[in-house]
């Protein structure tokens, strides 16, 4: 009598293990691209507060805010967001938003700062 050993996975078996992989894959893709959205809407928040922050100091040496941020001495923005200020006397209002993310953020220094907050 002749005894077969044999080792390794049906197709049944591998093609079990491929839609689950698929299943998780379907779940979890969305996910991630909600947390990278997420990720890209915090640094937009994040250097907008920088932006204030710089604005202030510009102002407490200059009784002016800076319309160009760029002009701000310590103030770098991140890679892909985009800031516009608008200096009005003695207050000033910015947006940033940045190209992946999905929201926009204001400053209002007249009304108490960063008026949508993550």
């Amino acid at each position: 009598m002749m005894m077969r050993n044999e080792k390794g996975f049906t197709l049944i078996e591998l093609l079990v293990v491929v839609a689950i992989i698929g299943i998780l894959a379907a779940i979890a893709i969305p996910q991630f691209s909600e947390y990278r959205k997420q990720g890209f809407n915090a640094r937009a928040s994040s250097d907008l507060r920088n932006l204030a922050t710089a604005e202030e100091a510009y102002f407490a040496a200059n009784a002016v805010y800076q319309n160009d941020p760029n002009n701000l001495t310590g103030f770098k923005k991140s890679p892909g967001v985009t800031i516009s200020v608008t200096p009005t006397g003695n207050t000033f209002t910015a947006q940033a938003y940045h190209t992946n993310g999905n929201k926009t953020f204001d400053w209002d220094s007249s009304n108490g700062g960063l008026q949508n907050a993550p």
